[in-house]
């Protein structure tokens, strides 16, 4: 593995023939994109340039390397992984997987697509979403053969397992109305380590192939700008290492994997202002939109820029999702069991960024936390809705509505299993605040380039330009809001990052 051990970035020796020409240029950093006429000399060459260390980026470099492309893999801070390494690193894969297969759970790929066209956002990719379900199997033996470990254990507890199983239901798909679109399968397929080490397990696996494949990895190298041919084609890019610019020529492709954007709060606010009040930005340090910026100004367009995950993690513990979630008008608007991507999405985009969880005695949360602030309690319902101001006798009214009807073992309005339904009776009765602002409520963003299924980035128009590709969340892909199920996002980079390496080393010049 070839990497710079003071994370310097691109060797002086290497480049010293070509500091003078690129550093003359005098651009800055986010600026449009450079005609290659005006890079009299390249401080190297290679054949893909990617710019990013997320799964994205490193499952390109690994499909370009295999090609036989030589690859130069940069990272803008001064550590591999991106966003990837802190997530749960868990990739939603179905169809019949493998390890769906020993486990004994039956899946097919029209189950799959089903889900994944119906039980989310509206008019989502199509093309990308039949490829990835009819390939999902096989590309969950690519991962194992990465050296991404699973152990063939399955959970059916809610969210990412903290114990060494690597399948479980990871989204919504046994909550209404998902559960009556698409017949349910656990497909989210999760490194078997314990803890929330899936991500970093992950990217060492992938990290590690790379390296032994011969990809040149280099950290403290910022992308800059792209430079440009007369006719359009990507010619390569400016990069900034210890404040200076350098040029590197790709002969056959450019990979833009820099993450999502939810640490530039200028363009949050501008692109995702449901995602801005949010508490928790999440995402890596280098999360700040470059890629996405410097495809538009070559002329990509940019798609689903206001989509994003805004996460209420209510569960575990389990118990709680017996209280009901009401609205600023004391209402229900969702099931509560709801994978809380789901209900996140709802309350953030759909609420005002305003909710409350109103539980018994029974359903509080056990012990302390302080994820969601008691902000209400009182003996009856009446004091709770007092003490939050709502709308006289609605909470009463609907709460009086849900119990009637929980005592029959049914919910009209959103059929919440009934695992989780019973009648809020017994006090104290608690408030606890799920306002975006307020709770503990995680965000990122989704928005990014327009992409083929094979990563080639596209303009308004439709047309390819020729060179450039985008993965992971520099590209609009499979994720949307609302965010159905953990592992789209790093399902999505894994795949589709090996489509666009894997094109980029066989484009010819």
């Amino acid at each position: 593995m070839s990497r710079n051990t003071d994370n310097s970035g691109i060797s002086r020796r290497d480049l010293l023939s070509g500091v003078g020409a690129a550093a003359a240029l005098g651009v800055a950093a986010g600026a449009a994109a450079l005609p290659a006429a005006r890079v009299t000399s390249w401080s190297e060459e290679t054949d893909v340039l990617i710019a990013g260390s997320g799964a994205a980026g490193v499952s390109a470099a690994i499909a370009a390397r295999g090609a036989g492309a030589r690859v130069l893999l940069i990272e803008s801070l001064s550590r591999f992984g991106g966003a990837s390494a802190m997530s749960g690193g868990v990739v939603y894969a179905g169809g019949g997987t493998a390890l769906q297969k020993k486990l004994g759970f039956e899946d097919s790929v029209e189950s799959m697509i089903a889900f994944l066209s119906l039980a989310g956002a509206r008019h989502l990719p199509l093309d990308k979403i039949q490829l990835y379900s009819e390939q999902s199997a096989a590309h969950f033996d690519w991962l194992v053969a990465q050296g991404v470990p699973y152990t063939e254990k399955f959970t059916r507890a809610k969210g990412l397992p903290m114990g060494n199983e690597s399948l479980y239901f990871s989204g919504t798909e046994l909550a209404w109305p998902a559960r009556d679109l698409a017949p349910p399968a656990p497909r989210g397929h999760v490194p078997g380590v314990a803890g929330m080490n899936g991500g970093r397990t992950l990217m060492q696996a992938l990290l590690s192939r790379a390296g032994d494949l011969g990809v040149d990895m280099r950290a403290g190298v910022a992308a800059s700008r792209l430079v440009v041919e007369s006719d359009g084609r990507m010619a390569g890019m400016l990069v900034t290492v210890d404040g200076q610019q350098h040029s590197i020529r790709a002969r056959r492709g450019v990979v833009l994997a820099c993450g999502g954007f939810i640490h530039n709060r200028e363009m949050l606010r501008r692109y995702a202002p449901e995602l801005y009040d949010c508490s928790v930005p999440w995402g890596n340090a280098g999360d700040q939109g470059d890629g996405i910026n410097m495809g538009i100004a070559v002329g990509a367009e940019a798609l689903r820029m206001h989509h994003g995950f805004a996460i209420a993690p209510v569960y575990p513990p389990e118990n709680v999702l017996s209280g009901i979630v009401v609205n600023s008008a004391g209402q229900r608007f969702i099931s509560e069991e709801s994978y809380h991507g789901v209900l996140g999405d709802a309350i953030a985009y759909h609420q005002q960024g305003r909710a409350w969880l109103i539980t018994d005695q029974r359903s509080a949360f056990p012990g302390p936390q302080d994820n969601f602030l008691a902000v209400a309690s009182g003996n009856s319902i009446g004091d709770i809705a007092g003490q939050l101001q709502l709308p006289r006798g609605a909470l009463q009214h609907n709460v009086a509505y849900y119990n009637r009807h929980a005592a029959n073992g049914d919910d009209p309005l959103f059929h919440k299993s009934r695992d989780y339904l019973r009648p809020l009776q017994g006090p104290p009765y608690t408030a606890w605040d799920l306002s975006v602002d307020q709770a503990f409520f995680p965000a990122h963003t989704f928005g990014g380039l327009h992409t083929g299924v094979d990563g080639r980035v596209r303009n308004s128009f439709g047309e390819e330009i020729p060179g450039l590709y985008a993965a992971g969340r520099t590209s609009a892909g499979l994720p949307a809001a609302p965010y159905i199920a953990s592992g789209l996002s790093v399902g999505d980079c894994t795949f589709f990052g090996r489509s666009a390496g894997r094109d980029a080393a066989g484009l010819k010049r």
